[in-house]
This record gives structure tokens, C-alpha cells and sequence, in this order.
């Protein structure tokens, strides 16, 4: 027996899910389907529950070195680490239902199970106990989003050698860790783990740490890291991971020279690879990548009419915001109804490491790379007074400007607080205005957003404060 809906939407992660809602608002009868949970990875094991710990993290690591600042001591302090993992449980726990309670208000049939396409307009389910459901539309939306990439030669175990999915989960702390990339999940994870106090190496083999982001947002972060006893390897090449009787042992290379490092646990966050196999893509003719990636055109079609993706399964940011934003716009571009189309390259960026950062559009290097003359608006935190209040003034603010125009072409921050920040200057940028109009906007005083403010006055070639 068949269902028909309007829009089927497989996966229920921040993609799929938005795209339902959005799609249900505008009067389309819609199916979601997830073969686990509702939310997908950023919910139950990832973006939320991660804060969670962050903020235990950061609250550990106060009691631990800070004491001196704040005028507090301890005889014995005792840190459970197992609490700080319940309480991330809970609020990913909530926050779940809460999606369940959003499909109910929208109408939308929930199908727990195992999609695949067997036609450009039927989508089976097995569930859990092996019932098959059919489900026809003339529009499905892939959500499936993307796993973590492990080489095969470095077996996983979910003890001694781990994705993020075990490191988020696990109720006890390592005594030392060997964290394989420097992206957010590794730089994150070491925040999290060196609070409490576990022996943290990260080893990149690019050379420099979150090497994604502005060169000086590295160079910065690394210091700060260097003050919490969390030590880098840049440029430094994986050989092997291996679980050994008492823990791990990775061999790591840089300039012929190689070293073995030993550990309670190894982390690795190298990156992610699309859930693009298994669903029958492929088969009724959807173009995927070589890398598996879905290709999909700025409405978020895919090459088969009727068929969108949306999310980290077509590659073009893996963010859970961007996901959301783009099934936004799927849905409208199914409805016919009025939409915008997303620039990548402008979307936010936030890691939430500490100190945390954050960023959008280019950079200086990759301005200057393009042929573009740039004037640049800093500020450090240093010379904010809600940071130096707040006892949390490393870092500053970096705003890209275009010479000739006044264009905000894009910004590196490094701080306390700074992924807040950010929808100022994304907003700035969307609305077309310059650092003038930012430095004329007046920010309270004191707060951290006036370090935005002082870098526009800094970017128009008048600083207050510096």
C-alpha cells in the first residue's frame, strides 16, 4: 500500500527537517523520514550537546587556573565529568522532542526507518522490524547529511580509537589524548578535554592549526593553546593509528623524521564524507560527485527533476546553519514561492573552541590573492572593557574592506564571545553597508560588540581607541 504526500524529505537532521517545516507552511502535504532520530547529528551528537560540555569546560577550567584571578581557592576540588555528559544528554534530549513537537504542529507524518528511492517518485521505508512502507511524491528532498572520515587501515574501535560520535558520548575522561586535525571538532575537543585537565596533542598536517581560517586566527589560537598546555604537531603527516594493550600508538612524520606518539585514546577528525551511498541515487540518475557528493544547482535541484539536496550531503558547506538555509529555499523553490539564493563563500563561520572563533567571507591573503587592494579595521581585545570584566580579553577583530568600493569583503575574529558577534557583520554585508555605517551605528558600552565598532572606526582610517 502507497502514501501519497506533496514532498517526502529523507533525513531529519537541521536540513531536513527546516525543509519540512518550510515546505508545510506552504501548504504542502509532506513525509519526513530518518532511520534514527529526529534532529540528526547536530542534535543528539553534535553542535548541541558539545555546547553543553563547552560550557562545563569552561567552568572547569575556571576552578581549575583561574582561582587566583577571581580571589577563590579549594582544598580539594572535585570535577565529575559524567555530570557535564548528563547534562549535555538532557539538553540534546530536549531539544529533540521539541523537533517532534514541531512536525505534529506542521502536519507532518514522521516514517522511522531506511529510505531508498526506487523511482524518481517512490520512496520505500523498512523499518526497525522489517515493515515496508511506500511512499510516492512528485518532489523528495535529500537530507542524509555526512559521517565522519576514517581511513580504513585506522580501525575504529569506539574506545582506544574514536570519531566524534564516541568522544561525545563517553561518560570518562582519557588521561591523554592524541587528536588527529585541527578543524572545529578537534580544536573543540581539546578545549573540552585539556579543561579537566587530560594530556592533549594535536597533530595537523597542514602547517598551521584550523587551517581554514585567517593565518593570524591561527597563530593566535595556538598561543592560547600553548597557555593551556595543549601542545600542536603542524605539518605533521599520520602514518598509523594503532590500539595497543594500554591505549593508542600514532606514528606521525614531518620532514622525513618520525615519531610515535603513545596515549590513552586517539580522536580522529580529519573531515567528513557525504551519505550519499545506499539511498538509489544513483540508480534513477541523480550526478554525484567522485567524491560522493550530490551535485545540486543554486534552487538546490539535483540532475533528476523532481529530486533536491540539500545540506553536507552536496558539499557545499558543512554547517548546520547553511544546511537550514538551504532547505529554506528548496522548499520555496518547490512551492513556486519567492526566495533568495545563497553565497557560500559569505555564509558564518563558528568554532567554539577558547577562545572561540569566528568568521565569514575572505580573507586578507585570499583578497590580496585575487588581485583586490584591501584596507584592514583590528581591534583587540585587550582594550574592550566588558573583556577585561569578564576576565576573557585574548584575541581580536579583523574586518576586511575593499580600497576602492568599501565592501566588507569579510572578517576573522578570535575571543570571548565571538561566534555572537558575527551576525552584525554578516547582516552589514547582506545590506550592502560599509565599515562607515558600522562605526555611525552606537553600540552600548560596555559590551563586546563595541570591538566591531572600533574595528569599522580602525577600517575607515579613524580609530577611537587604538
Amino acid at each position: 500500500m502507497s502514501e501519497n504526500f506533496d514532498v517526502i524529505v529523507i533525513g531529519a537532521g537541521p536540513a531536513g527537517y527546516v525543509a519540512a517545516i518550510r515546505a508545510a507552511q506552504l501548504n504542502q502535504k509532506v513525509a519526513i523520514v530518518d532511520k534514527q532520530w529526529l534532529g540528526g547529528v547536530c542534535l543528539n551528537v553534535g553542535c548541541i550537546p558539545s555546547k553543553s560540555l563547552l560550557k562545563n569546560a569552561e567552568v572547569a577550567h575556571t576552578l581549575r587556573e583561574r582561582g587566583k584571578d577571581f580571589g577563590f581557592s579549594f582544598d580539594n576540588l572535585k570535577l565529575d565529568y559524567g555530570a557535564a555528559v548528563k547534562r549535555s544528554r538532557q539538553n540534546s534530549d530536549r531539544l529533540v522532542k521539541g523537533i517532534g513537537f514541531l512536525m505534529k504542529k506542521n502536519n507532518i507524518t514522521v516514517f522511522m526507518g531506511t529510505a531508498h528511492l526506487t523511482t524518481p517518485t517512490v520512496v520505500s521505508v523498512t523499518d526497525k522490524d522489517g515493515k515496508l512502507t511506500e511512499l510516492v511524491a512528485k518532489n523528495i528532498i535529500v537530507a542524509t547529511g555526512a559521517s565522519a572520515t576514517v581511513p580504513p587501515v585506522w580501525k575504529v574501535d569506539g574506545e582506544k580509537v574514536i570519531t566524534y560520535w564516541e568522544a561525545i558520548l563517553q561518560t570518562t575522561l582519557p588521561k591523554s589524548v592524541v587528536i588527529i586535525g585541527s578543524g572545529a571538532i578537534g580544536v573543540e575537543f581539546a578545549t573540552i578535554w585539556s579543561s579537566y585537565g587530560v594530556d592533549v596533542t594535536i597533530v595537523e598536517m597542514l602547517p598551521r592549526i584550523v587551517p581554514l581560517e585567517d593565518e593570524e586566527i591561527s597563530k593566535e589560537l595556538e598561543k592560547e593553546f600553548k597557555k593551556r598546555k595543549i601542545k600542536t604537531m603542524t605539518g605533521h603527516k599520520v602514518e598509523s593509528v594503532e590500539a595497543t594493550a594500554t591505549g593508542v600508538q600514532v606514528k606521525v612524520s614531518a620532514e622525513g623524521k618520525e615519531t610515535v606518539l603513545e596515549a590513552d585514546q586517539a580522536l580522529v577528525a580529519i573531515g567528513f564524507r557525504p551519505n550519499s551511498k545506499g539511498l538509489g541515487l544513483e540508480e534513477v540518475g541523480v550526478k554525484i560527485s567522485e567524491r560522493g557528493f550530490v551535485e545540486v544547482n543554486e534552487k538546490m535541484q539535483t540532475s533528476v527533476p523532481g529530486i533536491w539536496a540539500i545540506g553536507d550531503l552536496t558539499g557545499k558547506l558543512m554547517l548546520a546553519h547553511v544546511g537550514s538555509a538551504m532547505g529554506i529555499i528548496c522548499a520555496e523553490n518547490i512551492a513556486g514561492a519567492e526566495t533568495v539564493t545563497l553565497d557560500y563563500e559569505m555564509m558564518p563561520r563558528a568554532t567554539y573552541c577558547m577562545p572561540q572563533i569566528a568568521s565569514f567571507g575572505i580573507t586578507e591573503a585570499q583578497a590580496k590573492e585575487r588581485g583586490l587592494t584591501v584596507k584592514i579595521g583590528r581591534f583587540p581585545f585587550q582594550a574592550n572593557g566588558k573583556a577585561l570584566g569578564m576576565g576573557d580579553y585574548s584575541g581580536f577583530v579583523k574586518i576586511v574592506v575593499d580600497e576602492k568600493y568599501g565592501e566588507i569583503l569579510g572578517a576573522s575574529m578570535i575571543g570571548p564571545e565571538v561566534t555572537e558577534l558575527l551576525p552584525e557583520l554578516t547582516l552589514a554585508h547582506m545590506m550592502e553597508l560599509t565599515p562607515h555605517e558600522i562605526a555611525r551605528n552606537v553600540h552600548a558600552h560596555p559590551t563586546l560588540s563595541e570591538a566591531i565598532m572600533e574595528a569599522a572606526h580602525a577600517a575607515t582610517g579613524n580609530p577611537i581607541h587604538t
